[in-house]
């Protein structure tokens, strides 16, 4: 839990304490759930929501959906005609240190922040997230429970989870 702390505060320095809504209606953006300061968890936003992220204070929305789960086919389009900043990294269970690298680097701009960091579910974006706080030096039990706050539920992704650290080298 000190760990969490510690990540939580430096991710706020880091993102210059970017404010997000605390809760938005489940219909809109299923799943919604800040995760860290600045960076919100979530499932699919509808598409009625699209338009009005900009408006709810966010900046940048990293999508981890592949092209071919459907989806809002102009989510892209809708996004960056507000202004912000949209980052693709198609994530499946077989997802690798690189697709953890690509959402880090996204993360680690101050300027990106407020980040709405989505999937269908926010169940992949639970795994990469655990990922993500092992890397910055949490333990794989502390790491999978931040992931499960962020939405992990899936056993295959826990064990891809283990996968990626397994073969990631200590930092």
């Amino acid at each position: 839990m000190r760990f969490a702390l510690t990540l939580a505060a430096c991710l706020a320095a880091a993102l210059g304490h970017a404010q997000v809504p605390q809760a938005v209606d489940p219909a809109e953006i299923p799943a919604y759930k800040p995760i860290a300061p600045g960076i919100v968890a979530a499932g699919q936003p509808a598409p009625a929501v699209l338009p009005k992220l900009g408006a709810m204070g966010f900046k940048t929305v990293i999508n981890l959906r592949t092209s071919g789960e459907g989806g809002p086919a102009n989510e892209q389009q809708v996004v960056e005609s507000q202004g912000l900043s949209y980052v693709s990294v198609p994530v499946t269970a077989s997802f690798g240190l690189s697709d953890v690298e690509a959402v880090e680097k996204v993360i680690a701009d101050p300027a990106a922040a407020p980040i709405l960091f989505h999937c269908a579910s926010s169940n992949r974006v639970g795994a990469v997230w655990a990922v993500i706080v092992a890397r910055r030096g949490a333990g794989l039990d502390e790491a999978l429970a931040a992931g499960r706050e962020a939405g992990l539920r899936s056993p295959v992704l826990e064990d891809a989870v283990r996968r990626v650290l397994a073969a990631t080298p200590s930092q």
